[in-house]
């Protein structure tokens, strides 16, 4: 069931936009109709991002901005607010994946888990909530959706802080909903298993680039235009339904 008309004229948010499902995500809201406003830290890949939106006769804005920049996220808003209107749509999934196992000391990486999926995603959060409230206010449908992973309830042998931080992630989004469901703000956590993405990429763990090189030959994947399909379904529903949570996974993954 389509539900694609129903985002002609939202104003969206999508950050980790300059690859995988940030930026398929993008890519499929633009084309249902939403003027998306794209967040990464990579400029030049958001500007292609852009160029080709627009080329398909979308609406699209760049904003290279590190979702850890209090001061540039406000700014954003700002821009996006006289550009646009009032955001309607925030899909949260910045997110960086550096699995270790604890007895390697990679502090560096494990801070900066959580300062981009945990603190980035909740400074996202603190920029666009009141326009989601506002738009809802107005009788509007108003969606946050923040993206975690199949990992929050996962138990896997070094991945515990990234485990970690898509656990808060999912536990924040369900205490969000109590908090801005009362205000007809639809709050939903995407849980995707196994993805095709540069996500992957980010891992040096030798161990865990094993493991990930194993299970992409054991099945098929999911690929990025699944979530993004998920997303544009959750946020084009009808203003009362709100799909709390989705887990979706390759048919073979167990």
């Amino acid at each position: 069931m389509s539900q694609s008309s129903s985002l002609k004229d939202r104003i969206a948010v999508v950050t980790g936009a300059s690859s995988g499902i940030g930026e398929a995500t993008a890519r499929r809201l633009a084309r249902e109709g939403a003027a998306v406003a794209v967040f990464a830290r990579r400029k030049d890949r958001l500007e292609s991002l852009v160029k080709s939106i627009r080329d398909g006769g979308g609406r699209a804005q760049a904003f290279a901005v590190d979702a850890k920049d209090r001061s540039g996220l406000a700014e954003a808003a700002r821009v996006i607010a006289g550009e646009f209107g009032v955001v309607d749509l925030v899909v949260n999934n910045a997110g960086v994946m550096l699995p270790a196992p604890f007895e390697d000391h990679r502090l560096g990486d494990f801070e900066q888990m959580i300062d981009v999926n945990v603190t980035g995603a909740v400074r996202i959060v603190d920029a666009f909530v009141d326009p989601l409230i506002a738009a809802a206010a107005k009788g509007g449908r108003a969606d946050l959706v923040n993206i975690s992973s199949v990992g929050a309830h996962g138990v896997y042998a070094n991945f515990a802080v990234y485990c970690a931080t898509k656990a808060a992630m999912t536990h924040l989004s369900r205490n969000l909903r109590a908090e801005l469901g009362p205000k007809q703000v639809r709050v939903a956590v995407v849980e995707p298993g196994l993805v095709d993405t540069e996500l992957q990429s980010h891992a040096t763990d030798a161990a865990a680039q094993e493991w990930l090189a194993q299970t992409r030959k054991a099945f098929a994947w999911l690929a990025a235009d699944d979530i993004a399909e998920t997303i544009a379904y959750v946020a084009g529903l009808p203003r009362h339904i709100n799909l709390e949570r989705i887990t979706v996974v390759p048919t073979q993954q167990v």
